[in-house]
Parts: structure tokens; C-alpha cells; sequence
């Protein structure tokens, strides 16, 4: 393999010691006072990045422990992408998938990460909503209820939208955590806790390729569940669904002549 020309070389020994100047050297030539200069600006300058992002991570680590994480991060993780604005992305990834758990680590590190990103992917995503032959005000029984693209569900084992300093989980919950989160038409982010049935709703609402009217959907499932009362299951759920409208997890409701099935 071809040697790197001398000032590629340089660009990247540069690059490993701002990453990880303990066991990179800077390269020849560079006064060290000039090269702190770039050490300190790189990483206060991601340390800013990503303690905006996860401000409860943040704050349940000390900052040694915090900056270790950050330091850990530069020096392991190789980013697929040269946007700083997407390093959080990278950051969790990193945590996900490459880092390993100490024992002073809380269990719940990785998704309290991954849920404090979502908040950021959903107000920053470039999708746009196409309410094309839906009606907003439509009826969520007879008709086929839509779920909104800035709509998104997730499952976590702890819960990771109550954790802060004076509630630090050891334990994973008894049952999943369900969590839709919802982008409102002037852009703000909310969280909303579902229960197994709800989120099981949802997740029929969003996998309807055959159309099925809401109330069919909800027969289906309260079969699914042997509820001992499909009435009352389906009176439950068109209250679940009219929240999932007023919340923007719903947009409305297509025509159900697609439903064959009741």
C-alpha cells in the first residue's frame, strides 16, 4: 500500500491526537499551546453538542464521568457521517452498540440515551404530512384511522421518561414501557405512556395495509387479548383512539371500504 502524501499524513495524526491525545502524539512541529487550543475547542465544543441533547444523562454522571464517556466516544467511534449537528446520532450509536458497560454504569444508559435522542430526531424530521383524502374530524370506528408519519412508538425496559436524580431504576419494569411520541403542528415534541393495549392498538393502526375499519381493528384485538367484553373494549378504545387524534398520534380517518371484515 502507497504511503500517504506527507501532508495527509500529518492531517491525520492530527485527527488521532485531537481524539485521543494520551496515546496519539500531535504531530511534529506543532507548538503543544497551539495544539491545546484545538484539543480544548473540539471537545467542549462536541461536550456542548451532546449535553444539550441528553441533559439527563448529563446530569446523572458527574463531569468526570461525563467526560469520559466523550472522551471514550472520540476515541472508539468511527462517525459515518460528517455533520457535527448529526454527532448525537453518532453518540448513541456508540453507547448502543460499541461501549462497554462499566460497573458504576446504570443499567438503563443506553435507552435513557435512545429516548432522549428520539425527542431530537422527531423535531428535526424533514417529513411532511400528506392528510390526502383523510378527514381530520373523521369517525374513528366506522372509518380507517390513520396514524400520523411524526408519530413514533417505541418499548423500553426501564422507565426511562420518569428517570432523574431522585429516580434511578436497578430493575427493569415488570412489563414493557410504551412510549408514543408525537411531533404537534407548531413543531413541539410531547411523550405519551400507553398500556400494552394501547400501544397493541397503535401498532395495528400503523400495520392496516388491508384497511380495516377502527372498530374492526379493535374487535380483532380485544379477540387477541380475551377480554371477556368486546363491547366495553371497544367503547374503551374509541376514547383511546379520540386521544391519539387530539395528541397528533392519529390524523383522522380514511373511508373503511376496505374493510371486509365487519
Amino acid at each position: 500500500m502507497a504511503e500517504r502524501p506527507d501532508f495527509q499524513a500529518r492531517q491525520y495524526a492530527f485527527a488521532a491526537h485531537i481524539r485521543d491525545p494520551e496515546n496519539a502524539p500531535a504531530p511534529d512541529g506543532i507548538e503543544d499551546r497551539r495544539m491545546g487550543i484545538y484539543r480544548e475547542l473540539f471537545f467542549n465544543n462536541l461536550k456542548s453538542l451532546l449535553s444539550s441533547t441528553y441533559p439527563v444523562l448529563k446530569e446523572l454522571h458527574s463531569d468526570e464521568k461525563w467526560r469520559r464517556l466523550i472522551r471514550q466516544f472520540m476515541q472508539v467511534h468511527r462517525a459515518s457521517t460528517p455533520y457535527f449537528l448529526e454527532l448525537p446520532a453518532e453518540f448513541l450509536n456508540f453507547l448502543t452498540d460499541e461501549y462497554e458497560a462499566q460497573d458504576d454504569d446504570f443499567p438503563f444508559l443506553a435507552e435513557l440515551a435512545h429516548y432522549e435522542y428520539i425527542e431530537l430526531a422527531l423535531s428535526v424530521s424533514d417529513v411532511e404530512i400528506d392528510m390526502d383524502g383523510i378527514d381530520p374530524d373523521g369517525d374513528l370506528l366506522s372509518g380507517v384511522p390513520v396514524k400520523s408519519e411524526l408519530a413514533w412508538l417505541y418499548a423500553y425496559q426501564f422507565p426511562v421518561h420518569r428517570i432523574a436524580t431522585d429516580f434511578l431504576p436497578t430493575e427493569p419494569s415488570e412489563t414493557p414501557v410504551c412510549l408514543a411520541v408525537a411531533r404537534d403542528p407548531d413543531g413541539k415534541v410531547r411523550f405519551h405512556e400507553l398500556n400494552p393495549a394501547m400501544a397493541a392498538l397503535l401498532e395495528a393502526i400503523a400495520e392496516n395495509p388491508e384497511l380495516k375499519r377502527g372498530e374492526t381493528l379493535l374487535r380483532e384485538l380485544a379477540a387477541r387479548l380475551s377480554f371477556p367484553d368486546p363491547e366495553q373494549f371497544v367503547a374503551h378504545g374509541e376514547r383511546a383512539l379520540d386521544d391519539f387524534r387530539r395528541s397528533n398520534i392519529i390524523l383522522g380517518a380514511r373511508p373503511g371500504q376496505g374493510d371486509n371484515n365487519g
